[in-house]
């Protein structure tokens, strides 16, 4: 015994102290292993979420989602369809809140619209018992949209585009348009944060050139932005895009490969370089014979040069004539 002969008389007739509180085995089976659960918890070092399984139809996707629901499909969400159809179970749940402003509605979905979208899907495709799992939380806005930044920033499924939208309806939405603040929040950088601001801030037109805005990524927005900020070049730019657009509707229509995101912004950089040439005005004057003896040509604005050659055939008063009869003309034109 470990306190030998001296310790088992102590305890016989209770001298010698406190007696020590023997070793008692960990508990096992299902009352052993929910106190040691309750143990865990009370700890903390485990902490618990009330998940449910509910029909997706009583879900709507939240209008700050960051995920464009309605470009998803069946070859979109192949890769989840597949792993839900293996599991017969959806193994990660979306994060929703609860929905007090609509009947119809019991939850709306912050993070997860494509396992919603998938679960819908598969419930219409032999499958209508398929449950969406979800995990009820409260959020303001502006946790729920920095909640679901940070479960899909590092997804490559969700487009630049798509990012760079929810971005630019975040800053001013929740910071109230500062965007130090905003990228403090995220704990990222602002220059990594206005790179997609710039994507998202890309003209309607610029955005048609390539045939969907999901293609676009940051790094052809920093191509073009730099185009926009000047008067002229910008209206190059824009006026390059109606004859891109109007070739990749063709190609479209063609069953042709459209024009690659990298082909659309050269074309588009080389538009902003090209400067675009005044319109030469001239008017020459010629004899009976068809030689020029005057040529008027106009610059600026409204000035005009004549120009008379050395060896004119015609005299002065021929020549007065003419300029007098093209400044009468110009002024009849204004």
């Amino acid at each position: 015994m470990a306190q030998g002969n001296k310790g088992f008389a102590s305890l016989v007739t209770g001298e010698g102290g406190t007696a020590t509180e023997p070793r008692r085995p960990p508990r096992t089976g299902i009352l052993g292993a929910r106190e040691n659960r309750l143990a865990e918890l009370a700890a903390g070092g485990v902490t618990t979420r009330i998940h449910e399984a509910v029909d997706p139809a009583v879900c709507r996707i939240w209008e700050g989602h960051n995920r464009d629901y309605a470009a998803l499909s069946e070859a979109a969400c192949e890769d989840l369809i597949t792993s839900l159809r293996a599991q017969r179970r959806q193994e990660v749940p979306a994060i929703v809140r609860r929905v007090s402003d609509d009947p119809n509605y019991h939850f709306e979905v912050i993070c997860g619209a494509r396992r919603h979208w998938s679960v819908s899907w598969l419930r219409a495709h032999d499958y209508p018992d398929l449950k969406f799992i979800v995990e009820p939380r409260e959020l303001s806005d502006e946790e729920a949209f920095r909640l679901a930044d940070l479960e899909n920033r590092s997804r490559k499924d969700l487009s630049d585009y798509e990012r760079a939208a929810d971005y630019a309806r975040a800053v001013e939405r929740y910071y109230d348009g500062n965007q130090q603040r905003m990228a403090d929040r995220l704990q990222v950088t602002k220059s990594w944060l206005s790179r997609y601001l710039e994507l998202a801030r890309l003209p309607s037109e610029i955005l048609a050139c390539f045939g969907s805005p999901h293609v676009i990524g940051i790094s052809h927005a920093a191509a073009i932005a730099p185009l926009l900020s000047h008067p002229k070049i910008r209206a190059r730019v824009l006026h390059a895009t109606t004859e891109i657009t109007s070739e990749q509707q063709a190609r479209g229509g063609a069953g042709q490969a459209r024009l690659t995101p990298a082909a659309v912004v050269s074309r588009l950089v080389q538009a902003g370089r090209e400067e675009t040439k005044p319109v030469e005005r001239r008017e020459q004057f010629r004899d009976a014979a068809g030689r020029v003896f005057l040529t008027a040509r106009r610059e600026g604005r409204g000035g005009v040069i004549f120009s008379v050659p050395t060896a004119a055939s015609a005299d002065r008063i021929a020549v007065g004539a003419a300029i007098d009869g093209y400044l009468r003309k110009l002024a009849g034109n204004r």
